[in-house]
């Protein structure tokens, strides 16, 4: 099977991850699971601090009982605050303003204390802005809601939405939107595959920012959509949201030296091309 099994339960039931772990035995997890919209973690914290938080511990706790002591973690620029240098190094202070931030945080502590207690290492990989899709197409977001800008636009430029909402055209940036670090999910996924294997080499634990070193700003984003489907489509502008960085890059050289990673796929041509098409794919179905 070209994905592999599927097991479907909640990462907080112990008993169903111990089922999984006996069945396939892994060498090691590879942690994805999490809520990750920002706005809605302010409105409901709670559900973050559960899913994130406590399901990390269930996790960490169920590899422990099974002698697991290998981990490959999904974490994210969130934890660095707003507050920081660019582009932003792995060793910058941590201070998330937002309770995904802090969830995510917090998990990043309690692998660190299991680390010194139950020797269970971790590669914590913190994503920027992950983008675009599988380049066979076979795979790619598909939120509901949807909160991510690319989605959204594509969304819009294919009909689907009436507009795009752009929150803040007053930053310090050389067009006046935010400006991100976006990072095609292939060359995430391939920094997955050389954290494992450094791992395996090492059994050290790390932490590696995924980004690509540079920024895209959020009307750049929006003009390569329109010009990529050769559509136009409605742009209302809002008042920044609050504690939204102006630029927000990553320091990448660490992953570049040490896991020997280079970014291959994030150009914003192959970024919106992969993203469009499957979009259109998905509509195509729907439709």
């Amino acid at each position: 099977m070209k994905w592999g099994p599927f097991v479907l339960g909640d990462i907080a039931d112990i008993q169903t991850l111990s089922d999984a772990i006996e069945t396939y035995k892994p060498m090691a997890i590879f942690h994805f699971a999490a809520d990750a919209i920002v706005l809605e973690s302010t409105q409901n914290p709670a559900k973050y601090y559960r899913n994130n938080v406590v399901g990390t511990l269930c996790l960490l706790e169920t590899m422990t009982l099974h002698g697991i002591k290998q981990l490959i973690f999904s974490s994210t620029c969130s934890i660095y605050g707003t507050d920081n240098l660019m582009p932003i190094q792995e060793n910058h202070a941590l201070c998330p303003i937002t309770p995904y931030g802090r969830s995510k945080w917090m998990a990043e502590q309690i692998m660190d204390d299991f680390d010194k207690a139950y020797d269970l290492k971790t590669i914590k990989l913190r994503y920027f802005n992950a983008a675009g899709a599988d380049p066979e197409i076979e795979i790619g977001e598909n939120h509901t809601p949807e909160t991510h800008l690319i989605p959204r636009a594509i969304q819009a430029a294919l009909g689907l939405r009436d507009e795009i909402v752009v929150y803040g055209t007053d930053f310090e940036t050389r067009d006046g939107s935010a400006i991100r670090d976006f990072t095609h999910v292939k060359d995430l996924a391939d920094a997955h595959v050389l954290a494992f294997n450094y791992l395996l080499n090492t059994q050290q634990s790390d932490v590696f920012n995924l980004g690509t070193g540079s920024g895209t700003s959020v009307l750049e984003i929006i003009d390569a959509v329109k010009e990529y489907c050769g559509a136009s489509f409605a742009v209302r502008l809002e008042k920044r949201q609050a504690g939204d960085p102006d630029i927000l890059t990553a320091d990448i050289q660490k992953a570049q030296q040490i896991l020997k990673w280079e970014p291959k796929y994030s150009s914003l041509t192959t970024i919106i091309e992969t993203a469009c098409k499957w979009h259109q794919s998905i509509s195509e179905v729907t439709v």
